[in-house]
């Protein structure tokens, strides 16, 4: 873990290993993917970002305490339960966020979104 991840999650210690176990997920699944640890995210990449993680950072309604905002982009809204909110960015560009509370929502419907949006990052 680099030192800005580390910085990133430091006033949300909640968050912290909800983050690490989707961080070991997308290793495990793409281990030649890269990330970049920002002010307000770690974006997850391979020729494109698929994949975003941030901590609470700004409360949103209805959400648990703590938690983990991941998001993802397709190239169509996803209508799964897990999705919290989806924009269209731009034309045939849908960011997706799902609010993860515990691992255990770390799941294979989660991780087949994001999936879903690695194969869409590869070929835009």
């Amino acid at each position: 873990m680099t030192t800005d991840e580390i910085m990133l999650f430091d006033k949300w210690p909640d968050a912290l290993p909800l983050y690490l176990a989707l961080r070991e997920k997308l290793f495990a699944a793409y281990p030649k993917m890269t990330l970049k640890a920002a002010k307000t995210q770690v974006s997850f990449r391979n020729r494109h970002v698929f994949a975003m993680a941030s901590p609470p950072w700004r409360r949103l309604r209805g959400a648990p305490e703590s938690y983990l905002l991941v998001s993802f982009g397709l190239s169509h809204r996803s209508d799964s339960p897990r999705v919290w909110q989806s924009v269209e960015a731009y034309p045939g560009r849908w960011t997706h966020h799902a609010v993860v509370a515990n691992a255990a929502e770390l799941d294979g419907e989660l991780m087949a979104l994001i999936d879903e949006a690695y194969r869409f990052a590869m070929v835009k």
